[in-house]
């Protein structure tokens, strides 16, 4: 039985790493044993140091936000507090849990009979109650401020080591001598931390502010890991940069976007804005396909030919562009909303948590009245999607694809 269990496991084993998927003709994995360069050739043992690197991210994540993040936010006049909490009432909790969080005027009227209360009062009760539920603008903040930093030092990282790399000039060079394309210093640790920041996403998510597209952004964690490990194993990590580094341009952006509506920055809000979409779809709609896609559709197929995760890496590739049209149609719509209306409106995506038009809104207005927008709501949706892509950012699932989101669109968050 023991004999039979080890044979199965031997015969996965096998074909989860067979040579016929993963490697071209007449390449083996011991071709590749050697030493190279370098760092040698990739491996996937060397994965596995994303782990620990992971735990240190995160750390450094949770230091920054206390010692860093949160000082900035009280220093543009961010409050600290939090939401008020209501008055309890047994009744209008019931209604709350139980009903709706929204009551209608027909709602409301009962409730001022039963309780002898205004309409207004019922109305504001509500109003506050749902707030309460809703993080504070600080940990947003904070959360934000990370993103943005951690996405702007990558990507400055990545684009200063691509501009001495002779790929980033001619993408023929992706294929030059594959998959004898030993490692860099710097490739490597480039590759290893962005595997190993999604890593901290992957299991930060559980703690970090619960959005709507919570198992959107799950999955979309988990394909850009899938990804990134992907074309490391078969040595893809050329192509692999350049599709890192060109979905992080945007994402930073987006988290510096972010930053500026929760400060109530109203025009350099818009204005960040403005600069995500055209970067997003000047890099998404146009350099990727006519770059990216067209050196790993074709010049590859000329150089090495094509074979099977040649085909898995190329359809996954194609998803990822597809994913780019929808999210920049997203953010089309947005934009021409903001046109129509005068100012940005609400990512239909957007959080549990985004800011509502009723945040933080005096409890004199009418029951009819409408509020104003607060700037830009659209900031706290989820855009996502980075990088290996979004991401930042969703694919930030497979979106990531080779990189993360920005489903981070990383994602607005």
């Amino acid at each position: 039985m023991a004999a039979a269990a080890v044979g199965v496991l031997g015969l996965l084993w096998s074909w989860l790493w067979s040579e016929r998927f993963w490697l071209p003709q007449n390449v083996s994995w011991a071709d590749l044993e050697g030493p190279g360069d370098g760092y040698g050739y990739p491996r996937a043992r060397h994965t596995l140091s994303a782990f620990p690197l992971a735990v240190v991210v995160f750390s450094v994540r949770l230091l920054f936000e206390r010692f860093i993040a949160k000082p900035c936010a009280l220093n543009v006049g961010i409050d600290d507090s939090g939401p008020c909490h209501v008055k309890p009432n047994a009744i209008l909790e019931k209604v709350f849990l139980s009903v709706t969080k929204y009551p209608d005027e027909k709602r409301l009227k009962g409730l001022s009979k039963q309780l002898d209360w205004d309409v207004r009062k019922i109305q504001c009760w509500f109003r506050h109650r749902r707030n309460q539920d809703k993080p504070p603008t600080l940990t947003k903040f904070c959360e934000s401020m990370w993103r943005f930093t951690f996405y702007l030092c990558i990507f400055c990282y990545g684009i200063r080591f691509l501009w001495l790399s002779p790929w980033f000039w001619d993408t023929r060079q992706c294929w030059h001598s594959y998959p004898y394309q030993p490692l860099s210093r710097e490739l490597y640790h480039y590759y290893i931390m962005e595997l190993a920041f999604y890593w901290s996403l992957m299991f930060s998510q559980f703690i970090d502010i619960k959005r709507k597209d919570f198992l959107i952004m799950f999955v979309h964690h988990l394909a850009t890991i899938g990804l990134i490990t992907f074309s490391y194993i078969n040595n893809m990590v050329r192509v692999g940069t350049l599709v890192m580094c060109l979905h992080d341009s945007s994402d930073f952006f987006l988290e510096a976007a972010k930053l500026a509506n929760y400060a109530k920055y109203q025009r350099l809000c818009d204005s960040l804005f403005v600069i995500f979409s055209v970067v997003f779809m000047v890099t998404r709609l146009g350099i990727y396909p006519f770059w990216i896609l067209n050196t790993t559709l074709f010049e590859s197929w000329e150089m090495i030919g094509p074979y099977p995760s040649w085909w898995l890496f190329n359809g996954l590739l194609l998803i990822l562009q597809v994913l780019h049209v929808i999210w920049s149609y997203l953010i089309a719509r947005i934009a021409f909303k903001a046109l129509i209306r005068g100012k940005v409106s609400k990512d239909d995506r957007s959080d549990v948590e985004s800011s509502s038009e009723e945040d933080e809104t005096p409890c004199t207005k009418n029951l009819s009245g409408s509020n104003s927008s607060n700037g830009a709501t659209w900031v706290n949706g989820h855009m996502g999607g980075n990088h290996w892509a979004e991401e930042h950012g969703t694919c930030r699932a497979i979106g990531n694809l080779l990189l993360g989101a920005t489903p981070q669109l990383h994602s607005c968050d």
